[in-house]
């Protein structure tokens, strides 16, 4: 019987059926940071246990650590105190630690990867939600609780409930300037922050077969922001080609093998899917957010919603967000000022990401009064951009570049919005307070439309004001 990738890769992590329904289910990789991962260690002294499969589990430090300053005690005790703990941890339990002064660290959900450690075909867990990026190589990958974290350290399983599978198909060619989180921002749209619940998304389709592994990963990576438990892209000659030579990857005969395997599960021709959803990439724009969830995305060429057109819960929640982000209804997104720029993240934090503003950056000036920061997603990231004079470019444009981290994504470190600033972000999150501030303002948005608002000091077309080619 023909099976999609999800359920190839559940069978063969299927320990056995719970009595209430639910799979105890093998974690073929946990990933581990400082932020969920010390009340789990606890509750492991706690009970006199050990790690079940140390060589399973790798940890990085991304959450806290403070991307201005490298040198150790850091200005903030609790970010101090965390690192310290998790050096702590790794090394009693016998843990791989990506630690600041290897070289390696980074956000975790790009350390996996560039590392060769996300593979596909396997299971993969981490105390974090967005974990459902490492689904760009063909596994299935979704966030956990810490007393998730405490039960995979145990006994390298879970309990899960199974998923349904969405396939989403995106065909035909993007218009020029319009990128992986156009997609992903669009789909979000489409289908609303709450329609993939219960669901794991399979990706597909021509623009999905044309993508880099990074672009695939950047439309994963958001999949909790659409309600789903995780998405995955099927593995292909892209994904082993990525793979290849990586620190962690199989070498000589054991990686023609392994590409076997991983090759095999990808999904069925004809195979079932509980739902499918087909978008045509023409009708996809270069899209930003207006609210505060990640559904509420236009064109930039559209106007915010006017909530007097609408009625019930949804005039409510346009109404709620229009406040909080003071816009007004019926006003064009575009021209909007900004007071911050940020670019990095899980979600565009990759050396693509980078490359691809910088070729458009180049010899131009970051607007007055807007303070703009440019943060790689692993120290690799950073490096490979020194290499190449890209750092470089940011900072003559009047970025800060700064060192690896989760930085202004979320406000667990020193990179923090100040009132109610209003943060272009190409991050994955524009919660109420997510940037720092309780009053602080995010719109989502490409690397790129980061870069354009940067220059301009307000949300603008990145086709306009780059000259972005046509074809």
């Amino acid at each position: 019987m023909a099976k999609s990738l999800f359920q190839k890769v559940w069978d063969a992590h299927h320990v056995r059926t719970l009595a209430n329904g639910q799979t105890q289910l093998l974690i073929g990789t946990h990933l581990i940071h400082e932020v969920t991962s010390p009340q789990a260690f606890g509750m492991l002294r706690d009970l006199g246990l050990k790690v079940a499969m140390p060589h399973r589990t790798f940890a990085t430090v991304d959450h806290i650590v403070p991307t201005d300053q490298f040198a150790e005690p850091f200005a903030d005790p609790l970010a101090d105190a965390m690192i310290k703990e998790l050096r702590r941890n790794c090394a009693e339990f016998g843990i791989t630690f990506f630690d600041r002064a290897t070289g390696k660290q980074g956000i975790v959900h790009i350390v996996g990867p560039e590392q060769g450690i996300t593979q596909p075909g396997t299971t993969i867990a981490c105390g974090d939600s967005h974990t459902s990026t490492h689904g760009a190589f063909g596994a299935i990958a979704f966030g956990i609780g810490t007393t998730q974290i405490r039960d995979v350290l145990a006994t390298q399983t879970m309990a899960l409930g199974k998923l349904k599978v969405r396939r989403i198909n995106v065909n035909g060619r993007l218009r020029p300037g319009v990128y992986s989180k156009d997609v992903i921002l669009h789909i979000i749209r489409v289908l609303g922050v709450n329609g993939g619940t219960g669901f794991a998304y399979e990706y597909g389709g021509e623009v999905f077969d044309r993508f880099t592994m990074e672009e695939r990963m950047t439309v994963c990576n958001m999949s909790i922001e659409g309600g789903a438990r995780a998405g995955y892209v099927n593995p292909d000659e892209t994904t082993f080609a990525y793979l290849k030579g990586r620190p962690y990857s199989p070498k000589g005969a054991a990686w023609d093998q392994a590409v076997a395997r991983w090759r095999s599960f990808a999904s069925d021709a004809g195979c079932t899917y509980d739902d499918v959803v087909t978008i045509d990439a023409a009708t996809i724009a270069p899209t930003v957010t207006w609210g505060i969830n990640p559904g509420q995305g236009i064109a930039i060429t559209e106007q915010v919603p006017d909530p007097t057109k609408v009625s019930g819960d949804e005039r409510s929640s346009i109404e709620e967000a229009l406040a909080y982000m003071k816009l007004k209804p019926g006003s064009p997104i575009k021209g909007t000022r900004i007071d911050v720029a940020f670019m990095g993240s899980c979600t565009n934090g990759r050396l693509s990401d980078f490359q691809e503003v910088a070729k458009y950056l180049k010899g131009r000036r970051v607007a007055a009064g807007v303070k703009a920061i440019a943060v790689p997603g692993s120290q690799g990231v950073g490096i490979l951009c020194a290499e190449l004079g890209i750092d470089r470019v940011f900072r003559d444009a009047g970025f800060e570049w700064r060192e690896a981290g989760c930085s202004m994504c979320l406000a667990m470190n020193p990179d923090k919005l100040i009132g109610d600033q209003l943060c272009a972000s190409s991050s994955n999150r524009n919660f109420k307070g997510r940037q720092g501030s309780p009053t602080g303002r995010t719109i989502l948005m490409s690397p790129l439309m980061v870069a354009a608002a940067a220059v301009t000091g307000s949300v603008a077309d990145a086709r306009e004001v780059f000259s972005v080619p046509s074809a």
